[in-house]
């Protein structure tokens, strides 16, 4: 390696090279490639069923050419609100075969997000299942007029299971007759690495979702940076990974770091609707898994799950968490049981979501996430004029560039303008690095809580609270909570004569506007809420107040 340009190379692994080309090119051609390479070797397993990586590219392009037959292609969105089933690869890269953008809608959602995300996105396509409740809602959306066509995939599809039967007509089509009833084209569309393959949402400073737009190219560098990161580190001649694939594919997490990265790779997912700690042990013990990512809560729930020290757990050779802060004592508990680290990285959703991550190998430095990725720069800047560039171990907002982060939000031109400077992203993260290149989180700049490795809006929650006809002022922060690592506090004064309301009764009149990982876990009725000097909303003082609270429990 040359000589260090930056501050993390000289920390870098040994056979990684942080300046090596990033390849891009489109999604389609990522899963082409894995077909002509793996063929034959299983790419998914979902309920005892395995796809293999040439069936898998038979069903997409089936899903492809049945997007065509239904006039569905360039400048269109297909919306797929789906759990973790075989039906979300094969609609994600039929829909990218086709031109059309995907747009991920989260089965948390509460019903008029869904119907924000739809009409923002230009989603007049939705593609669901009969798995959990999943169609009702988007038979509701169908009927409302908040969609024109309804695709659902029966879950039966995959083996046994005990879902509800539905009816077809002109415009819900089952996700088995999108398949059967198709041609395949001679030519597929044209579709390059610039345009458009994903609407990614997130937060926004107005409390509605906003969209990151992730083209090809940014997913497709993700997965580079990935895999240079990973093969320059792990020994040669390894077999595929077996990977837990619970992880939501509608989130960015397991959509690229996971999903993308691991069939480019040629390994096998284990695709699980839903966390259950049981489940996950079995895979370990019965299925050998090999590999599983999570997020902090999944990682809780298994290093305090009753008689884990008896559990097998050989067979798993990589560990990883992401999504949300790792606490330190669990990542030390995790070693403990299993002799391997847990490392945390970070990423978003803006940076598909490739950032920064440790090395392999033993924690170097403890609360660290890590180097940036190959390909990938990371700046600290001050908090008041994100154009000065500050120096080791200075605190300040991390942003960051490369071939991996968006360019823009889908209709949100102030957003996207105020988001980059000097070429860069602004991440809304206080951070530092230190003299090695290492860097660390400290707080955040936006008040954005991450519960359970999803992102929470404390004006969202906010602007939903006021809807209540007792509520006069309301305010929400994120609070510690020992399973989901953040959760919401709302703060409440109440009108004049308003009778008493209860944790209970606010978390079931926000039940249908919030989804449930956005419902408060606790409330506090107050006289009065905190101001600055000029009448603004000033959340200091209750945040402040909490860490007094968690600092005399701790004491205690």
């Amino acid at each position: 390696m040359n000589a260090a340009r930056q501050p993390w190379e000289k920390s870098y692994p040994a056979n990684v090279r942080w300046d090596a080309p990033i390849e891009t090119t489109t999604l389609q051609v990522l899963l082409d490639r894995a077909v002509e390479s793996y063929g034959a070797r299983p790419a998914f397993e979902y309920r005892g069923r395995r796809i293999s990586y040439r069936e898998l590219g038979e069903l997409a392009a089936r899903a492809a050419a049945g997007f065509l037959s239904l006039g569905i292609g360039r400048d269109q969105a297909v919306a797929l609100y789906l759990p973790n089933t075989p039906f979300h690869p094969i609609a994600f890269f039929g829909a990218l075969r086709t031109g059309a953008r995907v747009v991920h809608l989260s089965p948390l959602d509460a019903e008029r997000e869904l119907v924000y995300k739809l009409k923002d996105s230009g989603a007049r396509t939705l593609v669901t299942t009969n798995l959990f409740s999943l169609l009702p809602m988007a038979q509701k959306l169908l009927a409302a007029g908040h969609i024109d066509r309804l695709i659902v995939g029966d879950d039966a599809d995959w083996g046994d299971a005990q879902t509800p039967p539905f009816a077809e007509s002109a415009a819900l089509v089952s996700f088995g007759r999108l398949l059967a009833e198709v041609k395949i084209p001679a030519r597929w569309p044209d579709v390059s690495k610039d345009d458009v393959a994903l609407l990614q949402y997130t937060g926004a400073t107005t409390g509605l979702p906003k969209a990151a737009v992730l083209t090809h190219a940014n997913l497709t560098a993700a997965v580079a940076s990935y895999r240079l990161w990973i093969r320059g580190q792990m020994p040669a001649g390894l077999p595929p990974d077996r990977v837990i694939m619970v992880l939501p594919l509608f989130h960015i997490y397991g959509l690229s770091s996971v999903m993308l990265r691991h069939l480019a790779s040629g390994n096998e997912l284990l695709l699980r609707p839903r966390f259950d700690a049981e489940q996950i042990l079995r895979d370990f013990e019965v299925n050998r898994a090999t590999s599983f990512p999570g997020v902090p809560t999944m990682w809780i729930a298994l290093v305090n799950h009753p008689g884990i020290e008896k559990r097998d757990l050989s067979s798993l050779r990589i560990a990883a968490s992401g999504g949300a802060p790792l606490p330190i004592e669990i990542a030390e508990r995790f070693q403990r049981l299993t002799g391997l680290p847990l490392p945390s990285g970070w990423g978003m959703t803006e940076t598909s979501p490739a950032g920064i991550s440790p090395p392999a190998g033993p924690i170097r430095k403890p609360g660290s996430i890590g180097l940036p990725l190959p390909g990938i720069t990371a700046e600290i800047v001050a908090l008041n004029d994100p154009h000065k560039v500050l120096g080791a171990n200075e605190v300040g907002e991390i942003r960051i560039k490369g071939a991996n982060v968006t360019q823009r939000y889908w209709n949100r031109p102030n957003e996207t303008a105020t988001a980059f400077v000097d070429g860069y992203f602004l991440t809304g993260d206080v951070g530092y690095y230190d003299s090695d290149g290492y860097f660390f989180l400290v707080d955040r700049k936006k008040e954005m809580i991450i519960s359970s490795g999803f992102n929470v809006y404390p004006v969202k929650i906010e602007y939903a609270i006021y809807e209540h006809p007792d509520v006069e002022e309301v305010l929400v922060i994120g609070i510690p909570d020992a399973y989901r690592g953040e959760a919401a506090k709302a703060f409440v004064k109440l009108k004049a004569g308003a009778p008493v309301l209860t944790l209970e009764a606010l978390r079931e009149f926000l039940a249908d506007k919030l989804g449930r990982h956005e419902l408060p876990a606790a409330l506090e009725i107050r006289a009065s809420l905190p101001r600055t000097a000029v009448g603004k909303f000033s959340k200091t003082e209750l945040i402040e107040a909490e860490r007094r609270k968690q600092q005399e429990k701790a004491n205690a």
